[in-house]
């Protein structure tokens, strides 16, 4: 088996988007409805609620925002921290370091879903 995508979905996909491609320093393809973010081995894309409707009615039944954690690996918590602190973010937890080797923070994406940076140190 082999992990190929993630995809989240959202009422705002072009914000939602930006935002990503904002704090990850990535490209961004697609529309209002759909969007991929370019990464090397595995792809993150965002889908749009209305059109996971169209495409299966009732699929978006009980869904909702700020039901998942990502973690994405970066070179320097404390660097992407700085950057990161003059954007409008909502932080929840402060870069910290932690007994099992890794150095991380969390804040959330426009959506309520947290965003967890973390460096192996």
């Amino acid at each position: 088996m082999k992990l190929i995508e993630i995809c989240v979905f959202s009422k705002d996909v072009e914000a939602l988007a930006n935002f990503y491609c904002n704090i990850l320093s990535v490209e961004c393809k697609g529309d209002s409805n759909f969007m991929e973010l370019s990464f090397e081995n595995i792809k993150f894309t965002i889908f749009s609620n209305e059109g996971m409707e169209n495409m299966v009615p009732n699929s978006m039944k009980n869904s909702g925002s700020g039901n998942f954690a990502i973690s994405i690996e970066v070179n320097d918590v404390d660097l992407e921290y700085e950057r990161l602190k003059t954007m409008d973010i909502e932080f929840i937890k402060l870069p910290a370091t932690h007994p099992w080797g890794t150095r991380s923070m969390w804040f959330r994406d426009i959506d309520g879903n947290i965003v967890n940076f973390v460096t192996v140190v």
